[in-house]
Formats: structure tokens, sequence, C-alpha cells
């Protein structure tokens, strides 16, 4: 029987600060308009973190039974490749997370829209659903599209503008098209730790058939497309802050530049893939302090 600390691992605990990122800044644009509802902010962060478990578990399977996991990958092992977690038990764990996740969902629904808006509530339940079928999707399955090159669409889209713009929609029921600058950096810094991890597994990626941006593209323009990941990201919050008329005091989010910055100058002179491996968790915690730090200034 699996231990506790090997579904703490399967879990990847390092990567749930990033995917709490725009669910944070999407609900602090809108306490930032006076619509504060700290219920709405705690399930929809409960639904994000079920979602991304959901998603580590499900990535585990897909890769362990492809034999993707195997002696040729860099990075950390994976629970079903160490033999830690049976296929059979992270089936079971996969099932039971989707399913709490959805009613994490449903809660969340009722709690924004209620017995009122009954379109709304149609609509994000299916955004919900298809959520949770991108999370297990993403490597399980013959048609999975991590394989194909596609990750980094459906990251983009459901942790960036998913993420940011449905949260402000549970709380404002409109949209506001300030807000989608933030949303477009969250969601293209999230890319950027993705697109990390396959520049490290690019390697073992294509000799097990698991055919990625950048082993479509290859090293040296998976760099290039990291560098605009982020130069981009960090130039739209920029734009964001100059549109919103920003008061000095808050532009304390350029703290996060830093390490972001000193990120870039690393990938650019990198030339072995394993070196990369630490830079994941500081793209993730950097994304994640630029979201927290931005979220403070809205409220200065």
């Amino acid at each position: 029987m699996a231990t506790i600390k090997a579904w703490l691992s399967a879990a990847r605990l390092r990567t749930l600060p990033l995917s709490v990122s725009g669910i944070l800044v999407g609900s602090f644009y809108a306490f930032s308009q006076g619509m504060v509802n700290w219920w709405i902010l705690s399930f929809a962060l409960l639904t994000t973190l079920g979602l991304q478990v959901l998603s580590n578990f499900a990535n585990d399977y897909g890769d362990g039974v492809k034999g993707t996991d195997n002696e040729n990958r860099i990075g950390p092992q994976r629970a079903i490749q160490s033999g830690a977690i049976t296929v059979a038990a992270m089936k079971k764990g996969i099932i039971l997370t989707a399913i709490l996740t959805l009613f994490t969902a449903i809660t969340l629904i009722y709690l924004s829209f209620s017995k009122e808006n009954f379109g709304y509530s149609l609509l994000f339940f299916f955004l919900g659903l298809a959520a949770i079928i991108a999370a297990i999707k993403y490597t399980v399955g013959n048609s999975a599209y991590g394989y194909r090159g596609l990750g980094d669409l459906f990251v983009f889209l459901f942790f960036g503008l998913v993420s940011v713009l449905g949260c402000y929609f549970l709380f404002s029921k409109t949209l506001d098209y300030f807000i989608v600058l933030p949303a477009i950096a969250i969601g293209l810094l999230s890319v950027a730790v993705l697109n990390l991890n396959n520049m490290r597994d690019q390697v073992s990626d294509a000799i097990s058939g698991k055919n990625t941006l950048v082993v479509k593209l290859g090293a040296e323009k998976a760099k290039v497309y990291h560098y605009l990941l982020l130069i981009i990201a960090l130039f739209l919050v920029l734009v964001f802050a100059v549109l919103k008329k920003f008061q000095v005091q808050q532009y304390l989010f350029l703290i996060a530049y830093i390490p972001l910055l000193l990120h870039l100058k690393t990938v650019v002179n990198n030339k072995i893939p394993k070196a990369l491996d630490p830079e994941l968790k500081k793209v993730a915690l950097s994304t994640f302090l630029l979201s927290v730090l931005l979220c403070i200034a809205l409220q200065l």
C-alpha cells in the first residue's frame, strides 16, 4: 500500500503555488472594486488545487504506463516509475480526486450564482468538466494532447485566461478589459514553466514519442520561445499598471521581476538540460510572488 509520503510526492506540492496565481489575481482585482467574497475565493482555490493535483496524478499515470518515465528521464523519479504507487492505485487516486474537484467546482458555482443566472451556472459547470478532462487527457490515452505539442495551449487557456478571467467573472458577473492583460501574463508564465520542463526532458521525450512543442521546435528555437514568453508577460503586467494608473508604491510587484530576469540569463547560458531542473521551481515561485505582490498593489 502506498504511503502518505508517496502520494504527497506524486501530488508535486511545488507546482501548487503556480496553479493558484491566476485565482489570486482575478479575486483581488474584484476585491479592489469592492466585490469581496471570501467563500468564492476559498472554493476557487480548492477547485484549482484539486485540478492541479489531478493533473499531476494523471501525468504520472499517463507517462508511467506509456513508458515515457524511464531511466533516460532527467527530472525527479515519478511514483509509478519508482513503484511507490501501483498503476491501479494511481487510477483510483485520479478518480477520487476528479470527484472531489467536481464537488468543489459545483459548490463554487452555487456560491457565485445561487439559483439565479442558470445560463452562467451551466457555462461554468461545463468549463469545470472541460478543465477536469483537460487535466487528465494531457498524458492519458492514445489521444493525449501533451504528446502532440498542445500542452502549451491548454496551460495558457486554463492557467491564464480561464483562471483569471473566470475567477473575476464569478465575483462580478461581467468582464473587464483591463484584467485581460494580467490574465495573458499569468498564462504565459505558466507556459514558461511547462516549456522549461520540456526543455529539460527534450531528449527522453523524443525517444519516447512524446512530441512536445520543444521536441518539434528544437533546443535553440525553444529557448527563443522561452525568452518571448517571459518578456511579453512582464511587459503586459507593466502595461496593466500604467493603464490602471498605479501610484509609485503600487509598483512593488517589480520585485518579482528580479528572479525572472536572472532566470532568463541562466537559460541564455544553459548548455546542459539537467541544469534547468532547479529553474522550474524558481519560475513557478517567482510567478506566485508576482501574483501576490500584484494582489497587494491592487489593495493599496
